[in-house]
């Protein structure tokens, strides 16, 4: 069953403040629906016809980094194109599994700045510009936070659909490689997870 064409009135409630392209609606309302710290937020998901160097950001709305954080705004750009070597595709033609480890991936992000005051926030900009460490660890913890709400299959299924391509550019694959959680250690975190919910079970019988 294909999700991009399917009803899911369950996950209608996780629109609220939320601006989403139609095309892609319901696979960004299920990886929604593993942030219900989330579900208040205000953000908006929007298409761009080129991102240099990714497929998808998520970004603070700047001006709003000077209100309250309860008023903060959010944008998670995607990719209207997935570029390969020899052509293109529109991006809601990627495989439903896929393109919800990756959205979950970018609320992992607004997770983790949902978290920081503003000025942690104009702090962490200034990090992720100029230091490659810094955006491993960011990415990373994207990542993590994902896998924590239990989208670790999902995730992996983004990772290995990138990784595996044929038609992807190396250099993309090699930065993926690089900055991000490998398939292998997110379904090592899965299995601590696991284990330490049958122990909290386990306790609790």
């Amino acid at each position: 069953m294909n999700m991009k064409d399917e009803t899911s009135p369950e996950l209608l409630q996780y629109r609220h403040n939320k601006q989403i392209p139609a095309a892609i609606e319901q696979n960004v309302l299920k990886a929604l629906s593993f942030y219900p710290e989330l579900k208040d937020a205000t953000i908006s998901f929007v298409f761009k016809t080129n991102i240099k160097t990714s497929v998808m950001q998520a970004q603070p709305v700047f001006t709003t980094l000077l209100l309250k954080r309860k008023n903060r705004r959010y944008r998670i750009n995607i990719s209207a194109q997935f570029k390969l070597i020899n052509a293109q595709i529109p991006i809601q033609q990627i495989p439903d599994e896929v393109m919800i480890g990756w959205i979950g991936h970018e609320l992992g992000h607004i997770l983790d700045y949902e978290r920081r005051s503003n000025t942690a926030m104009v702090s962490f900009g200034i990090g992720y510009y100029f230091s490659s460490a810094y955006v491993k660890g960011a990415e990373r913890m994207a990542d993590t936070y994902a896998v924590e709400r239990g989208l670790g299959k999902y995730i992996i299924a983004t990772k290995r659909f990138i990784l595996d391509h044929a038609e992807l550019p190396q250099a993309y694959k090699d930065k993926i490689a690089r900055l991000y959680l490998s398939p292998d250690v997110i379904v090592e975190q899965i299995k601590k997870l696991e284990e330490k919910k049958l122990e909290v079970q386990q306790k609790q019988a």
